[in-house]
């Protein structure tokens, strides 16, 4: 008999409105209709009125459901929360009293590191983690989502020396906290995990720089590990700047908090945007001396949406002038193809991030006559009629020039084919944030990017959060297709990050996101930045100066754009 009359839901994946009795579990929804779902692999969460919710998620009220896998961002996320669960489950099993800090995303996976034990992670310790991981998930352990008073949440993680999670637990409001209990241990994540542990079965972990990574499935090919791609430069960007987190004592959300609150903002706003300074001098100083040896005569500045591309071209161009040198600026944009000419994406668009939307031939001959003295007549693409126009704006490298160029190609060879390697300097810019929420909780460069952009659209370009966040997947892709492969080509890697950032964007952000209606899908993505930022003690940004990067998307800045 049902619990109550004409109780339904409506499911996106088949179309249809299903019976349920009220007060079951999705998972058992999702048992009896998985045929006709059609999904690439196995549902690891499922979306309730466009929020994510996992699959035990309970139903006592007519809803709007989505199961989704793993080929999906919100699915993919969710299968490498509970990976970082069962790879936690294995370090307190073997190793107890060992503290496991999963730092970052590199080279299609995440890297992690057994803390304050240098020399510990052998590969042969690796290898009886991954062993014992391997027995977990064949051992099919259900994840138990729980939810307590959050002190009681609190007194739980103390007694399990998870001071991380003890200190942001304490740093913020919040009445009741979600917890997920495998097997003995405990654990939080800001999103759901999937059913259990055989759900899991498609992972690697291996030996990487002084830690391990840890690799989920291939995107394209779930059932294939992905496949890791050395990284240096990256890495070593990435690890500059956890050791000065670990210099000034801040390498978690709970420590920033704590020090906004002791009223210590100032000081942390005057000493990160110091380190930036720092690193526009050292990178001017490497181009001025390759400069003054013969080479460096074009410097490349790349990076993807929202790294601040623009105020580094622009702070990188005074720290030149003040070594007597003078940059003079190309825009890439004036030299796309006309129209008609324009490659078209899957879609039938127009695809300007493609490469082949510039005019190769007409750049390299005007970059190689440039470099060699002569004076070259400048376009300018025109953007209503879709044309590039010549309007007798010319230019002229005399002595002691530099040109420099911003764009998303910069480090790709075949973008400057006809100019020597030596004659150029490249840079790759983004926001490579080392600021994590716990130790088993990192925070995504690409979130930290796309607030950035949100805040940016809805200032500037008056355009809503919900535009942003739709258009951000097809953004994303442009980058792993043309900027991403190529930043190990850069010369010198400039991490755009700031350790406040986070708690200054909230109070601009959060009023933007609230505005996303649920009725949309996108309403997934807002509601989880939401949740996400929420972990901040926001912080007002009068102290940041007019020189910051960071307000190249607040506003406020002494840069024109």
């Amino acid at each position: 008999m049902k619990k109550y009359d004409d109780l339904k839901v409506f499911c996106k994946n088949t179309g249809e409105y299903l019976d349920i009795d009220g007060g079951e579990a999705l998972i058992d929804l999702y048992e009896s209709i998985k045929p006709r779902v059609g999904l690439k692999g196995d549902a690891v969460c499922v979306l309730v009125n466009n929020k994510v919710e996992d699959l035990h998620y309970p139903v006592f009220a007519p809803k709007h459901i989505e199961f989704i896998d793993i080929t999906s961002n919100a699915g993919y996320r969710v299968f490498t929360r509970s990976l970082c669960m069962v790879l936690y489950k294995a370090v307190n099993e073997l190793f107890p009293g060992k503290r496991l800090c999963i730092q970052h995303s590199i080279s299609n996976g995440h890297y992690c590191q057994i803390k304050h034990e240098d020399g510990f992670l052998t590969p042969q310790v690796i290898d009886q983690l991954k062993q014992r991981m391997s027995e977990i998930i064949e051992a099919d352990i259900p994840f138990k989502r729980r939810e307590r008073l959050t002190t009681d949440v609190i007194e739980m993680f103390r007694k399990q020396g998870l001071k991380d999670k003890v200190r942001i637990l304490e740093s913020i409001n919040q009445l009741y906290t979600v917890y997920y209990k495998l097997g003995d241990i405990i654990d939080s994540f800001y999103g759901p995990l999937v059913p259990s542990t055989g759900m899991l079965k498609v992972f690697d972990l291996i030996p990487y720089e002084d830690g391990l990574l840890l690799l989920g499935p291939d995107r394209k090919n779930i059932n294939q590990v992905a496949t890791w791609q050395p990284q240096p430069k990256l890495f070593n960007a990435f690890t500059d700047y956890i050791n000065f987190n670990k210099v000034i004592r801040l390498g978690d959300v709970g420590e920033l908090n704590h020090a906004i609150k002791a009223g210590y903002a100032p000081l942390l706003i005057n000493v990160v945007e110091a380190l930036h300074n720092k690193h526009f001098i050292q990178i001017a100083d490497e181009i001025t001396r390759r400069y003054h040896a013969g080479g460096a005569r074009v410097v490349l500045i790349a990076g993807p949406s929202s790294s601040g591309k623009t105020t580094s071209s622009k702070r990188l161009a005074i720290q030149l002038m003040t070594n007597f040198i003078v940059p003079k600026v190309i825009e890439l944009d004036n030299y796309f193809v006309n129209r008609e000419h324009t490659p078209r994406d899957e879609k039938g668009d127009y695809d300007y991030e493609s490469l082949y939307a510039l005019d190769l031939d007409q750049f390299n001959k005007d970059v190689t006559d440039l470099l060699a003295g002569k004076e070259v007549a400048m376009p300018t693409y025109n953007f209503k009629t879709g044309e590039r126009e010549y309007t007798g704006k010319t230019l002229k490298l005399e002595d002691g020039d530099i040109l420099l160029m911003e764009g998303i190609h910069g480090l790709n060879p075949e973008l400057t084919r006809n100019i020597p390697d030596e004659q150029k300097f490249r840079l790759f810019v983004s926001a490579l944030t080392t600021l994590n929420i716990d130790d088993h909780n990192w925070i995504g460069t690409y979130d930290n990017r796309l607030l950035r952009r949100i805040i940016r659209d809805y200032k500037y370009r008056g355009c809503a959060a919900l535009d942003t966040i739709k258009r951000w997947p097809s953004v994303r892709r442009g980058e792993d297709k043309w900027i991403m492969p190529f930043s190990e080509n850069a010369d010198a890697m400039f991490n755009s990050s700031l350790l406040f950032e986070l708690s200054v964007i909230k109070k601009y952000a959060l009023p933007v996101l609230e505005q996303v209606p649920s009725s949309v899908p996108e309403y997934a993505e807002a509601s989880r930045l939401i949740k996400f930022l929420n972990y901040f003690e926001p912080l007002d940004e009068k102290d940041i100066p007019s020189t910051s990067l960071l307000r190249e998307f607040l506003g406020g800045s002494s840069f024109h754009y």
